[in-house]
């Protein structure tokens, strides 16, 4: 049984009326990644524990906290960093969420990814030991222009660092804005490290963001794969069809629904059973 989640924030601003949309969708989970204009790092404990009624009030969970650890250029202070990840540790233990996503430092054009390996390695290092401890576990998302955005940089990532508190979040719309044919060029190497996927899709040519199944993101042979060799985790809508803001995109309802929609439509399609 697969899991449905999503960033609701891209939904609506305030809580009460991401997590009704939720529920009308008969999705059971949140990847909370803001609230109230408020990224979910910077809410205060007051704020947290607030968003935490609103959630048991719609009778959702958090599968992931949707945080920005990562999204800093390589060479920007880490150990202002490391503070803000002690904090992510913290509002997902509070907030119930098995994982926290994170990312791989953004790089300049005039920054090769081979000149700052040792850099990001030993940074993600530090992260997956910081989890360790706690149980949880660190998503790397693949996202464009950090270093681990292509799969042959996300494996070095993952199989060096070695770590059970670093694992994959599957993003096919990220590695299509980077010229990555994600299921032909990417599944079979990082399957084994992938336990969770984010939903959205994207054009090979533009670098256009479709819902899944309308673009270059191989979505429907991906799911297939899943399938065939038993994943049992979350499905994380990030439709990404609105203005974009600093945390991701306003869709709006409309556009997260019709999101949602399509993903649901392949997963009948393929006769797969979700929840």
């Amino acid at each position: 049984m697969w899991t449905l989640s999503g960033f609701a924030d891209e939904i609506d601003p305030d809580p009460k009326t991401q997590f009704a949309t939720l529920n009308d969708l008969g999705i059971t989970h949140v990847e909370f990644r803001s609230a109230w204009d408020t990224n979910v790092l910077d809410l205060t404990d007051e704020q947290i524990e607030a968003a935490g009624k609103v959630l048991a009030a719609h009778d959702l969970a958090v599968s992931s906290i949707g945080s920005p650890i990562g999204k800093i250029n390589i060479a920007d202070d880490f150990d202002a960093h490391l503070v803000r990840a002690d904090r992510a540790l913290t509002v997902a233990q509070r907030l119930g969420a098995p994982f926290i996503r994170i990312f791989s430092f953004f790089l300049r054009p005039d920054q090769p990814p081979q000149h700052h390996r040792d850099e990001v390695l030993r940074r993600m290092g530090a992260l997956a030991a910081r989890a360790e401890p706690t149980g949880l576990v660190l998503l790397h998302e693949n996202e464009k222009d950090i270093y681990g955005d292509v799969p042959t940089r996300v494996l070095d990532i993952v199989e060096s660092v070695g770590s059970p508190a670093l694992r994959l979040a599957w993003d096919p719309a990220n590695y299509v804005q980077v010229g990555v044919r994600p299921f032909t060029e990417g599944y079979a190497a990082l399957r084994p490290h992938t336990v969770y996927v984010q939903i959205k899709d994207a054009v090979l040519g533009t670098g256009d963001v479709v819902p899944a199944g309308e673009g270059d993101g191989e979505v429907r042979e991906t799911v297939r794969a899943l399938a065939a060799d038993g994943f049992d985790g979350f499905f994380s809508m990030e439709p990404h069809l609105g203005t974009y803001t600093e945390f991701g995109a306003l869709s709006g309802a409309a556009n997260f629904t019709r999101a949602t929609r399509a993903f649901t439509a392949i997963l009948e399609t393929e006769g797969i059973a979700y929840r």
